[in-house]
């Protein structure tokens, strides 16, 4: 019985391919992102006429925190454009006219491994509130990286606060329980 040689060459190939797929996921390691915080429940008081009873606008006292790791695979890359932490809100029982914002405070980084000259900062997002789209992610920090990769480098970033803020509260919006779930992503920028 004779195989045909186009077949055992494309066997081959087939198992070399599969074969570097799986050493080179050995060595990727996906970035990660925790949150520590807790459900918000904005205390609205009951509006009977127009006035001056309410403020509109409602800031979260207690604040999220975010924290995470990035691995050396991903370093390599981001070259010099960073990671991008992005948020954009999911609604559960929400009214249009309502509108989330966050603003960041603090943050440390910490370098893992051999490296020669590094730096990882985080930037952005603690000046004003940005406004949490529903659709698409808008970005509330960068975290950029610089330095010569050695072994087993990696980044961990953490005490990244992040405040919340709802407004557009108004007379015009009926009085009723509205939710939404808050989506925080970390990638390259």
């Amino acid at each position: 019985m004779k195989i045909n040689s186009h077949f055992q060459k494309e066997m081959f190939l087939k198992k070399y391919i599969y074969i570097i797929v799986l050493i080179m996921g050995s060595f990727l390691e996906g970035q990660t992102i925790n949150i520590a915080g807790s459900n918000w429940t904005v205390s609205v008081p009951t509006i009977t006429e127009a006035g001056t009873n309410y403020t509109g606008t409602y800031n979260n006292p207690s604040q999220l925190t975010l924290s995470g790791n990035l691995p050396g695979s991903f370093l390599n890359l981001l070259s010099s454009s960073g990671a991008r932490i992005s948020m954009h809100y999911t609604p559960a029982t929400w009214n249009s006219n309502l509108h989330l914002y966050a603003k960041r405070s603090g943050g440390t980084t910490k370098i893992n491994g051999l490296c020669i000259a590094c730096t990882a900062t985080i930037n952005g997002g603690n000046v004003n509130f940005i406004e949490i789209p529903q659709a698409s992610a808008v970005t509330l920090s960068t975290i950029t990286f610089s330095g010569l990769l050695g072994l087993g480098n990696s980044v961990d970033y953490s005490a990244i606060n992040v405040q919340l803020e709802i407004g557009g509260v108004s007379v015009t919006i009926p009085a009723a329980t509205y939710s939404a779930q808050i989506v925080f992503t970390i990638g390259a920028n």
